[in-house]
């Protein structure tokens, strides 16, 4: 996933690092688990301009797993952040448009945390950068009713 990752954004002169800190061992849908961080990381290289930075940051902690998608892009507005998680939701629908975007990866994104019973966070500023935060407990946990 990784290399192919970072071949996109080598294609867009963009820098992919790969931080990894800890044991990241945990329980859950590694499918689904791989389809957070391809989806939080292409939107990272989708926004990020040519000559940018996109930080993947891995941490295990002693009962859980934290992982950073950090970038140096365009970043989203404090008052386009309450529904970025909305379904079709596209803070520019021109710029989704011409990338593809369909409004989806994002809510996809928090319904697979959710269903992990886990906890995505976002701080953002424009013109310099996005950071999504998950934190997943190791062991399995049952999402919340």
């Amino acid at each position: 996933m990784y290399d192919l990752l970072k071949e996109k954004a080598s294609t867009k002169d963009i820098f992919l690092d790969l931080v990894i800190e800890g044991d990241t061992t945990l329980e859950g849908d590694a499918a689904r688990l791989k389809q957070i961080a391809i989806n939080l990381v292409n939107n990272a290289i989708m926004y990020t301009p040519s000559g940018g930075k996109v930080t993947i940051f891995l941490k295990g902690r002693d009962s859980r797993v934290e992982l950073d998608v950090i970038d140096t892009g365009v970043g989203i507005s404090e008052n386009e952040l309450p529904r970025i998680f909305e379904r079709f939701y596209r803070i520019d629908r021109a710029r989704s448009r011409n990338s593809g975007g369909t409004g989806l990866g994002l809510a996809i994104v928090k319904h697979l945390v959710e269903a992990h019973a886990a906890k995505i966070t976002v701080n953002s500023e424009i013109g310099k950068g996005t950071t999504f935060s998950i934190e997943l407990k190791k062991e399995r946990q049952q999402p919340d009713e």
